[in-house]
This record gives structure tokens, C-alpha cells and sequence, in this order.
């Protein structure tokens, strides 16, 4: 039982989270959670559901705690959460070989949970649909009428469909990568251009797809590398030894794009924990001009297994501004970009859900 509940009763299993205005270029408007993430979980709701905690990047924070299905965070030999966007949670049944959209991990009270399932996902020759890389949505909800759901999966194929004719004659769309550096990557989605991009190995190249035109030849972007910083040869050393991921963001308010560099380094010999030894944010421009920075100045990146994404931090009381957030499997690290320090806080206890969720609308 995790302490987090104390002496509660599992009978009282929500409370209200605590809600922040969203401002957008310094005005206050929208009302949204803070991001989140699930701290722990407990057995004790009615059924196979779990209680689910969550947590808030504050001092004092309150506790959000929700009732939602127990293979959503304990996966198990038929269903595998594989990844969240926009704080829907995507389940894979591997029996039948089909995709599904959950919000009951979304931090914002639901009474009646949704589920919406996808049709079975093709497989193309010489490729696998068991391993996925990870889940992108062109919008904030599937349910929306021109929602474009996108699959990475680990090797060269990438799949997307539209949600919204699942009742209909919803089908998956699959393109081929002819460029090995894509097949480990992630995906994501650029509302400023509505294109999904992917971030080659190393850096090096961004491919873009126009999926809501059924585009399936990328347009490949060569980056070019700017104001570079001086490493010494023992820091060059460390990052030589560490696994490197490449992750796009965008900034929805300020309209940037960053190119986030982590690298991790494993601290077991056996390659099964590795630890955040640094991070590198670049500036990317239009025309592929990326530009090394440790300043974003009110913004908050946050890296995990969902989606990334990053915020104002002024608008959310606890969120640190200038820094990159990583969630792994056991602890959360505080990348400090104008000192470039680390420092981790390993309170996450019970579970295994290395998913951020980001700030969700509050409808009243």
C-alpha cells in the first residue's frame, strides 16, 4: 500500500486537481492542469481497476487520484501500453494485432472514460507492428473530425489512420523509410507546419510527412550546426560512452522549434538502467539552421516515453523555466541548461509509467 494514501478510504478515489490560467504572450486566459505525472498506484479499486496517483511539479501539491484499469499501468502478455499523446494513452492488444485510445489516464476528471479502438494494423513485408516506437495526434482529441492518428514503429515502417471513420471504413495507411537513421526515432507532430517530422540518428536529418494530404514521400531537411560549445576531452569521453535520442518539440506558445539531444549513460553493465549524464537543446529554423543554446527563456521542455512537449513555466506555479524535465522508469532528472547540471529525484514508488502528461483543458 503506498503511503501516499495514509489512512484514506479506497471509496473516496478523486480528488480535484488543482487548476492554473494558461497564459498565453503573458495574458492569462484558458484554464488547464499543470503537467503531471502518476507517482504511484494502489489495488484497491472495485474490479481489475487501480487507484492512480498523481503529482504536480509544486511544493505542497495536492494529490490527484483516479480509478482507471489495471493493464493500462501493469502491462501484461496481452495488452502493452506503448505510448501517450496529449494525454491519450495507447494500448496495444497483441492478440489480434489492433490499437487502442484511452483517456482514463488524462488528469482531468472523466465520469465516463473513453476507449476508441482502431482497426488491426498491417504489417508490411519485411517489417514488425509488435515493437512500437512510439504514438503521435494532429489534435488534442481523436474524436476530432480531421485527427490523423501516426504509428512509428522501430524498423522502417510508419502507419497512420483517422480516427474519427472507425465506425466507417477507418483504415491504416502504411509508408515504407527508405533511410535506416529514422528507424529507432520518434515521431511528432508540427501544429505550426501540420506535418509529422521524425529526427534522424545523431541529429543529422528531419523527414517530414504532410499526412493530412496522404503525402508518403518525406521531405528530408539537412541540418546545419551552429555555436557548437567546447567540450573538454573527458566530457567528450562520457558522452561518447552514452545511448543518444534525438526528440522535436515545438513550442506552441512562441512558435519555435527545439532539437533536443539526451544522452544517457548505463550505470549497471547490463545496459537494463541508464541515467541522464547530459542534454544538449538546439534552435531549429525553418530552412535547417540549428543553433546550440542553453537559453529558452520562459519555457519548460519535458522529455518521457509519451509524446514531448514544453510549456511557460510562469504560467504554472512549480514548473522551473530554462530547463529540460526527463521521466524515466524510477526517477525524474532536472536538466539546468544555463549551468548545464543534473539533479535527479528518484520519489516515483509502485509503478512503472514514465509518461508526462501535459497541461489539459478544463471544461466546465
Amino acid at each position: 500500500m503506498s503511503l501516499l494514501l495514509g489512512g484514506h478510504s479506497p471509496k473516496l478515489f478523486i480528488r480535484k486537481p488543482v487548476l492554473a490560467r494558461a497564459c498565453a504572450g503573458g495574458s492569462f486566459s484558458l484554464v488547464q492542469t499543470p503537467p503531471c505525472f502518476v507517482i504511484s498506484a494502489d489495488p484497491y479499486g472495485a474490479g481489475r481497476r487501480l487507484l492512480v496517483h498523481y503529482a504536480y511539479f509544486m511544493e505542497n501539491r495536492p494529490l490527484l487520484i483516479k480509478q482507471v484499469p489495471v493493464e493500462l499501468v501493469y502491462n501484461n502478455e496481452a495488452v502493452t501500453t506503448i505510448g501517450s499523446s496529449h494525454g491519450w494513452v495507447a494500448s496495444l492488444m497483441h492478440d489480434v494485432g489492433t490499437l487502442r485510445l484511452h483517456d482514463d489516464l488524462n488528469p482531468v476528471e472523466s465520469i465516463k472514460p473513453k476507449l476508441i479502438s482502431l482497426p488491426p494494423l498491417v504489417t508490411l513485408p519485411h517489417c514488425q507492428t509488435q515493437i512500437i516506437t512510439n504514438v503521435s495526434l494532429s489534435s488534442l482529441s481523436p474524436e476530432e473530425e480531421d485527427c490523423v492518428v501516426t504509428v512509428k514503429f522501430m524498423g522502417p515502417q510508419l502507419s497512420y489512420c483517422r480516427p474519427s471513420a472507425a465506425q466507417g471504413n477507418s483504415k491504416w495507411f502504411n509508408i515504407r523509410i527508405a533511410n535506416p537513421s529514422f528507424f529507432s526515432s520518434s515521431v511528432m507532430f508540427s501544429k505550426k507546419h501540420n506535418k509529422f517530422c521524425i529526427p534522424g540518428a545523431g541529429g543529422k536529418l528531419i523527414a517530414s510527412w504532410d499526412l493530412c494530404k496522404d503525402e508518403h514521400t518525406p521531405k528530408i531537411q539537412v541540418l546545419r550546426y551552429h555555436n557548437l560549445p567546447e567540450l573538454s576531452v573527458a566530457e567528450r569521453e562520457v558522452m561518447d560512452t552514452c545511448l543518444t535520442t534525438q526528440h522535436l518539440v515545438e513550442s506552441q506558445s512562441t512558435g519555435e522549434t527545439f532539437l533536443v539531444k539526451c544522452f544517457r549513460q548505463t550505470v549497471d553493465g547490463g545496459g537494463t538502467s541508464l541515467k541522464p549524464k547530459a542534454v544538449m537543446v538546439f534552435k531549429v529554423s525553418a530552412n535547417g539552421d540549428a543553433f546550440y543554446t542553453r537559453d529558452i527563456g520562459d519555457l519548460t521542455i519535458f522529455i518521457s516515453k509519451s509524446e514531448p512537449f514544453c510549456v511557460r513555466a510562469s504560467c504554472f506555479l512549480g514548473v522551473r523555466p530554462n530547463e529540460v524535465y526527463i521521466l524515466d522508469a524510477d526517477e525524474i532528472s532536472f536538466f539546468k541548461l544555463d549551468n548545464s547540471t543534473i539533479s535527479t529525484s528518484s520519489e516515483r514508488v509502485g509503478v512503472v509509467f514514465p509518461y508526462f502528461f501535459p497541461p489539459q483543458n478544463i471544461e466546465y
